[in-house]
C-alpha cells in the first residue's frame, strides 16, 4: 500500500509542475500580447 502512495504523489507532482510551467508561459505570452504588442504597431 505504501508503494502506491509514493507513485500517486509522484504523479501529482508531475501534473503540478506541468501546470506551473504552462501558467508561466501563459503569463509571459499574455504580457507580450497586451503590453509589448501595442508599443510596436504593425505598418
Amino acid at each position: 500500500m505504501f508503494q502506491l502512495a509514493v507513485v500517486w504523489h509522484w504523479w501529482i507532482g508531475v501534473f503540478l509542475a506541468a501546470g506551473a510551467v504552462l501558467t508561466i508561459i501563459a503569463v509571459v505570452a499574455g504580457y507580450l500580447a497586451k503590453v509589448e504588442n501595442p508599443r510596436y504597431p504593425k505598418r
